[in-house]
């Protein structure tokens, strides 16, 4: 059970996921982060990992020993502070992969097979003037990932049906039967199409730069499910203007709802509003295992999906 006045919620939740909030516990909601926390000893706080939780913020609640966030990301939270201060925090893995992966596979066959210009060219009529033009297949491609964690490996199943090669990059190798590369340039050279799915962090800030599109080709495909950090966005408007590469789908951005206008006049990109996990059964899959974190840490039971810094 979760006491009464212990769980402080910063920021706004979708209905869908307050309601299964509310349907568990009733936390006191605090939806402004840059205003003062109202008063109270929390000793947890629940947010998602799309809303960031200011260090100034935390400061002011010195009572606080567990943040629980609802999402597989946590650079939205201030690391070094919690670290510091023996606070501890969750994520919600797992429960979002299916969801991820998803959608992940749909971006990639609908860049290559410019599914969302097709409807256009049968809704506008163009069909019975001329032929669609030909695309790209996917079977006897490469495909890289970069990033063989959670996600990364579920992606590797769901592509292996496709007929393709599959190679990751990463710190160190995985025990994984696919191609390992420790450079991602190497990765991208040698791949088609190559997925993003790895964490942010300072490590993979830029990850994606200039010379990594370069090596990825003009015939190379970028997928970007993980987050906008890990691509220089200059350098990747750069390179679909020029053509140095054939396209990119992108479901995050650096400047999230409001990504560089440059992408928005593209004809060789793919945009989703960062719906990785957006489905009604991932958020409340994911909320779950959110306020079950949240149940273990007052209960004194080990937590279900602990962060180690």
């Amino acid at each position: 059970m979760i006491p009464v006045n212990s769980v402080l919620q910063v920021g706004l939740f979708p209905e869908i996921m307050q309601a299964e909030i509310n349907r568990r516990f009733s936390p006191t909601r605090h939806l402004d982060v840059s205003s003062p926390p109202p008063a109270g000893k929390f000793e947890a706080i629940l947010i998602r990992s799309n809303t960031k939780l200011p260090e100034a913020l935390v400061k002011q609640i010195p009572s606080i020993r567990l943040v629980s966030t609802c999402g597989v990301g946590y650079d939205n939270l201030p690391l070094s502070y919690l670290k510091d201060h023996g606070i501890k925090a969750t994520n919600t893995p797992g429960v979002l992969n299916d969801a991820v992966c998803e959608l992940a596979i749909g971006m990639m066959l609908s860049l290559m097979r410019k599914i969302p210009e097709s409807q256009t060219y049968v809704t506008s009529t163009a069909w019975s003037k001329a032929p669609f033009p030909l695309t790209t297949t996917l079977a006897g491609k490469t495909v890289g990932i970069a990033g063989m964690g959670r996600i990364g490996q579920d992606l590797a199943k769901r592509l292996e049906p496709f007929k393709v090669k599959i190679a990751y990059s990463g710190p160190n190798p995985k025990q994984v039967p696919y191609t390992y590369y420790q450079d991602v340039r190497d990765l991208a050279s040698a791949c088609d199409v190559l997925f993003l799915a790895c964490p942010a962090s300072p490590e993979t800030d830029n990850l994606i730069d200039a010379a990594a599109l370069e090596a990825l080709g003009s015939k190379g495909y970028l997928i970007n499910i993980a987050r906008g950090s890990v691509v220089n966005e200059e350098a990747l408007i750069y390179a679909l203007q020029q053509k140095k590469i054939a396209g990119a789908a992108l479901d995050v951005f650096n400047n999230e709802p409001n990504p560089n206008p440059a992408f928005l006049s593209l004809e060789n990109v793919l945009l989703t509003p960062h719906i990785g996990s957006a489905t009604s059964e991932t958020r409340i899959a994911m909320t779950n295992l959110a306020v079950d974190n949240l149940e273990a840490f007052f209960t004194q039971q080990p937590l279900l999906s602990e962060v180690h810094y």
